[in-house]
C-alpha cells in the first residue's frame, strides 16, 4: 500500500526522464490507481512513448507498446493459438495486451475492427480467444495516443470506445527553459536506460483497496450528477455524460484526493478532473461544431451553471 511518499517517489523518479509535465503524471498515477485509461491527443515527438515507458519502469510494471497502423489484425493484439509440431497440439501465444502498461500508439490508425479487440480487456480486464477468457494480470492500463492534426488514413474512435478512457490529456510543447533541460539531459544518454523501480506494481493494487475508505459526501456526488445532467441538456451538446463517466469521474476524484495526500475529496478535485474526463465524451451538435465552437467553452459553461458545494460544510 502506497503513502504519501511513495507516490511522491513515483512522481520524482518520472521526473529523472520527463522534463516537466508533472500535472500530466498525476492524472497517470489517478488513472492507474482508479483503473482508468487514458487516451494522449497529441502530435507526434511529444514523448508520449517515453513516458509511457517510464510510468511502468518506475513501479516495476511491465510495459508493451503497440504500433497500431491499417493492417493490424485483432490477434496481433489479443494473441493466437498456434500449431505446436513438436508438442503436438494448439497452445497460445499471449498478445501484448496481456501486460500491465500497454501504449496503443497512434491507435486511430487501426481499422475499426482492430481497435474494438480493446474493449473487453478495457472494461472487463481480460481477452478471449477461442472460446478461453485469459484474465489480464493487475494493474492494468491502456494508454492510447492518436495524432490531432494528420487525419489522413485514421478511423476515429467510436463512442462506445472513447467512453471507455477515463482521461483524454495532451502533453503540449516544453517552454523554452524545460526544453534546454531535456537536450542537457539527454546529451549523454537516455535516462531511462538507468532507471530503477521504486515501489513494486502490486502496491499500485492494494492502495486501491484504501480508495474505499477516502470520503465523498453526498454533495459532492450530488454535485457530479448535476454536471452530468446539465451536459446532456445543454443546447450545444447532441450527446452528454453517460452515467459510466458519472462513475469513472467519482472514481477518479477519490484516487485524486488519495494522490493529493487527503482522505477526503474537495469540490476543487471533481472541477480539476471534469474536463478530463468529459471532452472526448461530448458531442457537439452538428450546428455548433459548423461554426467551430470549442468544447472547453460548453465545459465552462456547464461548470459556471452548476453550482458547486460550499467547501466548509464537507469537513465537518
Amino acid at each position: 500500500m502506497l503513502d504519501k511518499r511513495e507516490l511522491d517517489a513515483i512522481k520524482n523518479n518520472v521526473g529523472r526522464v520527463i522534463v516537466g509535465n508533472e500535472e500530466i503524471v498525476e492524472l497517470l498515477l489517478t488513472a492507474l490507481l482508479a483503473k482508468g485509461h487514458v487516451l494522449i491527443d497529441d502530435v507526434p515527438g511529444m514523448g508520449k512513448t517515453k513516458l509511457a515507458n517510464t510510468l511502468a519502469k518506475s513501479i516495476g510494471a511491465d510495459f508493451k507498446r503497440i504500433q497500431f497502423t491499417p493492417d493490424l489484425q485483432p490477434a496481433d493484439v489479443t494473441g493466437i493459438y498456434y500449431y505446436n509440431q513438436k508438442e503436438e497440439e494448439f497452445l497460445f501465444r499471449p498478445g501484448p495486451v496481456l501486460t500491465n502498461i500497454l501504449l496503443a500508439d497512434e491507435i486511430n490508425r487501426a481499422v475499426p475492427r482492430t481497435q474494438s479487440s480493446l474493449l473487453e480487456a478495457m472494461e472487463e480486464r481480460q481477452v478471449s480467444v477461442e472460446g478461453e477468457i485469459y484474465p489480464i494480470e493487475e494493474p492494468f492500463m491502456i494508454l492510447a495516443t492518436q495524432n490531432p492534426v494528420e487525419l489522413e488514413g485514421t478511423f476515429p474512435l467510436p463512442e462506445a470506445q472513447l467512453d471507455r478512457f477515463l482521461f483524454k490529456v495532451s502533453l503540449g510543447y516544453p517552454t523554452e527553459g524545460e526544453e534546454v533541460n531535456i537536450l542537457k539531459r539527454f546529451k549523454a544518454k537516455d535516462p531511462l536506460q538507468e532507471l530503477h523501480p521504486v515501489v513494486d506494481a502490486q502496491e499500485i493494487v492494494d492502495s486501491r483497496a484504501v480508495l474505499e475508505k477516502v470520503r465523498i459526501d453526498d454533495e459532492l456526488l450530488n454535485y457530479i450528477t448535476r454536471l452530468s445532467e446539465a451536459s446532456r441538456e445543454s443546447e450545444f451538446l447532441r450527446l452528454g455524460l453517460s452515467p459510466r463517466a458519472s462513475l469513472l469521474l467519482m472514481r477518479a476524484s477519490l484516487a485524486y484526493a488519495y494522490v493529493k495526500g487527503r482522505d477526503f475529496v474537495l469540490p476543487d478535485d471533481i472541477k480539476y478532473l471534469f474536463p478530463y474526463v468529459a471532452e472526448h465524451r461530448l458531442i457537439l451538435t452538428h450546428e455548433h461544431e459548423a461554426r467551430g465552437m470549442d468544447k472547453l467553452e460548453v465545459m465552462e459553461d456547464i461548470m459556471s451553471a452548476v453550482e458547486v458545494p460550499v467547501e466548509e460544510g464537507l469537513r465537518e
